[in-house]
């Protein structure tokens, strides 16, 4: 076989690898971005822990394959550009962000998700979401405020006695 060939499959072996460690990846068309839009969006990937490549829809396509998911056959043509998320929100967000920055330059095409493939209205729906670690820490504040709440009127309790006896020790001193 040629080195060419055995290249390709580790590629292929690399791009299932990241398919199976990440919570979604999103597919985005991206042409005739500038070096300095593209480096910008990189930065902005990367603080938030995306990975984003520019891979070949051939070998992007037998990745899927490989795993059994036949769904994105369809929409790998054309330019294609891959940002592989670590949890199922931050990549939409960054891609529904920077279509509407870039205009005609960048769109998304569609996403994989959970294991199942998202659309574009998915996709924006998926991006206008809280992060999970944004709901948990809602919830974790839901779940303080009455405690909270509940220890101020347990203090209010002391307050209001030491408020007392200031008062009938300043009539006694009068």
């Amino acid at each position: 076989m040629s080195a060419n060939f055995e290249a390709k499959k580790q590629v292929v072996e690399e791009i299932k690898e990241k398919i199976q460690n990440s919570k979604s990846v999103v597919f985005v068309k991206s042409l005739g971005l500038t070096v300095a839009e593209d480096t910008e969006l990189r930065k902005e990937f990367l603080s938030k822990q995306v990975e984003y490549k520019v891979l070949k829809n051939t070998l992007i396509r037998r990745a899927f394959n490989d795993l059994g998911v036949t769904d994105f056959d369809d929409e790998l043509n054309g330019p294609t550009s891959v940002a592989f998320g670590h949890d199922e929100t931050s990549a939409a967000k960054i891609v529904i962000e920077a279509a509407k920055k870039y205009d005609t330059k960048l769109s998304v095409k569609c996403a994989y998700v959970e294991g199942n493939k998202v659309d574009v209205k998915g996709v924006k729906a998926l991006a206008s979401m809280p992060s999970k670690e944004e709901l948990v820490a809602k919830m974790l504040g839901s779940l303080q405020a009455p405690i909270s709440n509940f220890v101020g009127v347990l203090s209010a309790i002391p307050r209001g006695l030491v408020i007392a006896l200031n008062a009938v020790a300043e009539k006694k001193a009068n």
